[in-house]
């Protein structure tokens, strides 16, 4: 069983941050700004709150900055935005339009992420045009209103038997206490939110320091 893309285009960051206007209480323009400069390689733009319009042109501000420096932007949820800014890919949840769809609006090239919350909805995804599966939350997190029910090691061990070499991306609830763990369990990447925006002045430290200890595991 295998997703219908080749997933070859997408070099898969051990960490792989996620930005957030209302968790840093600072533009996405800065945090990604901050991020790149700790050596970020892959960033995901996540707006719940702002208009259509705002955000738009907050992609497109960060898109300019981000490819001047080979950095590949992920757009969280919104295809529309993803599109008319020219964003490298977006990220789907379970509510959003279905990865079929975005593949269609998209394009081939286009990065396409599928969250996951289940073993078993990581098995359907794995029919899907996407290239990346996401599962979390892998621990209780605070960064998400309404969270899944917590997978867990064990969950998380369990889909990466299932998918095998798939990219395999985990969430939710990761710190420098729990990385580690998370490797060991089969991650091929930690997306972080809260423990890298959520002290804006240190981004770039938080970002440095969760690499760091990615790579020792490597």
């Amino acid at each position: 069983m295998k997703s219908e893309i080749s997933n070859l285009k997408f070099k898969q960051p051990r960490i792989y941050p996620i930005t957030d206007e209302s968790i840093s209480g600072i533009s996405h323009a800065v945090q990604v700004e901050r991020l790149i400069a700790a050596g970020a390689e892959v960033i995901q733009l996540r707006e719940k709150f702002a208009d259509s319009r705002t955000f738009f042109e907050s992609s497109v501000k960060v898109l300019e900055f981000a490819r001047d420096r080979g950095v590949k932007i992920i757009i969280n949820d919104r295809v529309d935005i993803a599109l008319a800014a020219k964003a490298d890919g977006v990220h789907l949840g379970q509510n959003d339009l279905p990865p079929e769809k975005a593949r269609d609006i998209l394009g081939k090239q286009a990065i396409i992420g599928f969250s996951t919350h289940s073993v078993g909805q990581a098995v359907l995804a794995m029919r899907m045009p996407i290239d990346y599966i996401a599962i979390g939350p892998i621990f209780p997190t605070d960064s998400k209103e309404k969270a899944d029910a917590v997978v867990g090691l064990k969950g998380l061990r369990e889909v990466r038997d299932i998918i095998h070499d798939f990219p395999l991306v985990a969430i939710g609830g990761i710190n420098a206490d729990n990385l580690v763990s998370v490797f060991e369990a089969g991650a091929d990447s930690v997306a972080m939110i809260g423990a890298i925006v959520s002290d804006p002045e240190n981004i770039d430290v938080r970002m440095r320091v969760f690499t760091e200890l990615a790579l020792r595991f490597c």
